[in-house]
């Protein structure tokens, strides 16, 4: 076959499935290569399909079993691909970047494996290991490109993530992603308000600010006040309804941002701030700049600023060398701090990491006992707090899928300002997701609110509009898969803030 035959699209339409791991960033990683892939024609697998034709692992680093959780899915798909000619597996992300060469030697069968710095070139990658019949190895260095000039395939319509900086400049113990995503690098401010004017004027209403330690940004481009300054531009965005960012590091949390967030009405009223552990020795040894004092002047700051603020947090139980004594001193720091909620891991060893040879490894039924307790407490206090919305009328942004069992109560779900999830009574009016609800809180659980009476207003939002247009477009013709290299389009004009992957 030739290389000018190699450049026409087959007649059969290749689908395509990402399947994701790990945190924000990686989510965010997978709408590039979900946008890469469908601008080189592929198709994403429908869901009742019995697999797909390029199937591509997004990975992380950060647990102990990630390469055990990913060589075991690998080998379910090994006969798949046996039975399915042309099938490709590739193979990116954090664990990509760690393993390299590894992957392919443990399953042979993988097609392609890159890196976190260049996932531009997937598919690429995937057209070489096609023609030559190979496995490909390519792994990046230092970033190519910044994943914001990739194409992407938003999942949401109405809300979207805008990466201002990857990379990190700390030096955590247990944390290894540094080492695989590279040191820092910014965005210039110029181009993440292009991309959310963009986004505002295709209808998205909520923008999450992301960053490996998001409230770093302007050390790389020299501007101690770049963060601030860039919540404040967000503001005066026309259109854009909510801004929020994540995840946010203790030591670069300064007033000006706290100023920033309370003056800027688009800014929502809710914070992740990781505190990791609350005790200064363990904090020394995680090589966390802050300690518990500094944490705690943080979170008093943001509630005189903002009284109704919800705060979220990582914590690490069982860090090496935790005494009960350092426990004691992370529940007194919950206790104070009243967090909405908190995300909280055992420790378990990355491989790579200062901390996975540090003597004193606490059993695991010591650390299983604390996380228990830790658990039990925050659950307490997430419940009072969440009580204390009782009463109150809130303004809700209708989400799609956030209520599993809103099909069995005939409720619909969404995010009040502060990011708390409320199900609500269906309204009589259609309402859709991107829209603005108004309710009344009737009742709290500890990670939910309801709404049980009658809806108070019904806002419908370019957001819903967007949404609505999404899902009642008429599926193009497929244009089939290019054999030559793909072309890489404009990227186009992000969900609620989840879990840290506990590296912030």
């Amino acid at each position: 076959m030739t290389s000018s035959d190699r450049s026409q699209a087959v007649d059969s339409v290749k689908t395509y499935e990402v399947r994701t791991y790990g945190c924000q960033m990686n989510v965010h990683d997978s709408e590039r290569l979900s946008g890469l892939l469908e601008d080189a024609g592929y198709v994403p697998a429908p869901k009742d399909a019995d697999g797909a034709d390029v199937v591509v692992f997004n990975t992380c680093a950060v647990r102990e079993n990630a390469d055990n959780r990913l060589y075991g899915n690998l080998g379910q798909l090994a006969p798949k691909k046996a039975a399915r000619p042309g099938m490709q597996i590739a193979v990116g992300g954090c664990l990509a970047q760690k393993d390299r060469d590894t992957i392919v030697k443990k399953a042979p069968w993988v097609d392609v494996v890159f890196g976190t710095h260049n996932i531009g070139k997937l598919p690429v990658l995937l057209e070489r290991a096609r023609v030559l019949e190979e496995a490909q190895v390519e792994i990046a260095e230092s970033l190519e490109a910044f994943p914001s000039t990739l194409p992407t395939r938003r999942e949401s319509a109405y809300a979207a993530w805008v990466s201002i900086s990857v990379g990190c400049n700390n030096t955590c113990t247990f944390c290894i992603v540094p080492a695989l995503r590279g040191k820092e690098k910014d965005r210039r401010p110029g181009d993440i308000l292009a991309e959310v004017e963009a986004l505002v004027a295709e209808g998205v209403s909520e923008i999450t600010l992301l960053g490996q330690n998001v409230n770093a940004y302007g050390s790389d481009i020299g501007d101690r006040e770049a963060f601030s300054k860039l919540l404040r531009a967000c503001g005066k965005i026309e259109g854009l309804e909510r801004v929020r960012f994540t995840s946010p590091h203790p030591r670069d949390f300064t007033d000006d941002v706290i100023a920033a967030m309370a003056e800027t009405p688009n800014v929502m009223p809710q914070l992740h701030m990781p505190l990791q552990s609350g005790s200064d020795r363990v904090l020394k040894a995680m090589r966390r700049s802050y300690r518990q004092e500094r944490f705690l002047g943080i979170i008093e700051k943001v509630r005189a600023a903002m009284p109704d603020a919800a705060i979220s947090t990582d914590i690490i139980v069982g860090f090496p060398g935790e005494t009960e004594e350092d426990f004691e001193q992370t529940l007194h720091t919950v206790r104070e701090s009243r967090f909405a909620q908190a995300f909280t891991f055992q420790y378990s060893k990355r491989p790579g990491t200062p901390a996975a040879d540090m003597e004193d490894q606490i059993p695991k039924a010591v650390v299983q006992k604390r996380y228990e307790r830790l658990v039990a407490l925050q659950e307490e206090i997430s419940w009072e707090e969440n009580k204390k919305q009782v009463g109150r009328t809130i303004e809700v942004l209708v989400a799609e899928g956030e209520g599993r069992k809103d099909d069995a109560t005939h409720r619909l779900s969404g995010r009040a300002p502060d990011n708390r999830l409320v199900h609500f009574t269906r309204p009589e009016q259609p309402v859709r997701p991107g829209d603005v609800v108004t309710v009344e809180v009737t009742y709290a659980a500890p990670h939910h609110l309801l709404a049980e009476g009658p809806t108070k207003a019904v806002r419908r939002t370019r957001a819903g509009d967007a949404w609505e247009k999404r899902n009642a477009a008429p599926a193009e013709k497929p244009k089939g898969v290019l054999l030559g290299l793909p072309t890489i389009g404009a990227p186009a004009p992000g969900p609620a803030p989840a879990a840290g992957c506990g590296c912030d």
